[in-house]
């Protein structure tokens, strides 16, 4: 019950500062942190049953999708980024995308490029929208509700079709890792390490969402976009020493292999691959020893990510023990479990350091408190985000 009560606290703190129940203050969006707090609410209501829950998780929704589907205040450009009309743009919030909800205006087309200005301006991140698409197919399930996955199918057809390109050289198509508000042209014309992976994934689960409500004799919404994700994983890897990046991979291992299990998904080869990577990761982080520093040159989101990842391998484990034979390669996967095992203190050595009030006076918390609370929230009670209902 202290878990609960903390969380509870955070994500009070939360809602306050940001707008969210505070009408007197003006709405403050930011679509990653936003995306973790749809899933903390659901958690929330599944723990206590309380309807306010719930209904805090749909009032963030509306809230994100009338901020951050809709050009920012001191732009030039008023309404919905989709150009739709005010009625249309109601019932199709996500058509345009959404911003990121930076504090700085996006970086026209003729202005240099300044790499240290450029994390601080908005735009589209192709990460920041899939995390979105995640938290609205688990309103979907939670709900019952297919309005929810419907807009995040329609958000990922969009920023498919507007992310991903095709080289002058040919091949397989590529990605942009930032694009501009209205998606008309690249902000950072790099692609995202993790992005085409992640896009897979979350593509596929909105797919089984859609299809489960439509019913079996239904078109496939993302098939052709499922199909080009494929291939634009061919041949990549995914190691990192990032932790916020490991954590993800996990995340993904997880919603895989749940996946594979309630979709009979034939994804036992990929997603021991991103185990694999996933351990090559672990290991050069230990060796960064960057657990011991002290809170000011520690970014906690970051970590969080990676100690959210480690509850995702633990319920991993679970579910491959209960479901064998959806699992073609139970002779490599149970090993590399095993191996990944030994990381899992990690989990206790992030959150405790965290929880500690002192390290929540660091300028490394206050100068990301709302990311940084929310996070915490979910690696205390990770449910809501991790396991598809």
């Amino acid at each position: 019950m202290k878990d609960l009560f903390t969380i509870e606290t955070f994500m009070t703190g939360f809602a306050d500062r940001t707008g969210l129940t505070l009408s007197a203050r003006p709405a403050r969006r930011y679509l990653w942190t936003d995306a973790f707090a749809v899933c903390n609410y659901l958690e929330l209501f599944r723990q206590t049953g309380k309807e306010q829950y719930q209904q805090g998780a749909k009032r963030l929704v509306s809230q994100v999708h009338r901020v951050l589907g809709r050009h920012r205040e001191d732009d030039l450009r008023q309404g919905w980024i989709s150009g739709l009309g005010e009625q249309e743009g109601e019932q199709h919030p996500t058509q345009g995308g959404l911003r990121i909800g930076k504090e700085l205006a996006e970086r026209r087309p003729e202005e240099p490029y300044d790499d240290h200005l450029e994390w601080e301006r908005d735009g589209q991140y192709f990460h920041y929208l899939t995390k979105w698409m995640h938290a609205l197919d688990c309103l979907a399930r939670v709900t019952g509700d297919a309005v929810y996955n419907r807009w995040a199918v329609e958000l990922a057809k969009t920023a498919h079709a507007r992310f991903t390109y095709t080289p002058w050289g040919g091949g397989p198509k590529r990605m942009y890792w930032k694009m501009s508000i209205d998606l008309s042209y690249p902000l950072v014309p790099s692609m995202g390490q993790h992005d085409p992976l992640d896009g897979l994934i979350t593509y596929q689960q909105l797919q089984a969402t859609a299809m489960k409500s439509a019913g079996s004799n239904a078109e496939s919404p993302l098939g052709p976009e499922i199909a080009e994700m494929t291939a634009m994983c061919e041949g990549l890897t995914w190691a990192t020493d990032d932790p916020l990046g490991i954590g993800g991979l996990l995340s993904d291992a997880f919603r895989l292999a749940q996946l594979t299990i309630s979709s009979n998904l034939r994804e036992s080869d990929r997603l021991a691959s991103l185990l694999r990577d996933a351990e090559v990761g672990l290991e050069a982080f230990v060796r960064s020893r960057s657990l011991y520093a002290s809170a000011d040159y520690r970014l906690a989101f970051r970590e969080l990510g990676l100690s959210i990842g480690l509850h995702a391998l633990t319920k991993l484990q679970k579910i491959i023990e209960l479901h064998p034979e959806n699992f073609s390669n139970q002779h490599e996967l149970k090993p590399r479990l095993l191996k990944l095992a030994r990381f899992l203190p990690m989990i206790k050595s992030i959150e405790s350091f965290w929880l500690e009030p002192g390290n929540q006076q660091s300028r490394s918390w206050t100068g990301h408190r709302d990311i940084n609370s929310v996070m915490l929230a979910t690696s205390l009670a990770p449910d809501g985000y991790l396991v598809l209902q």
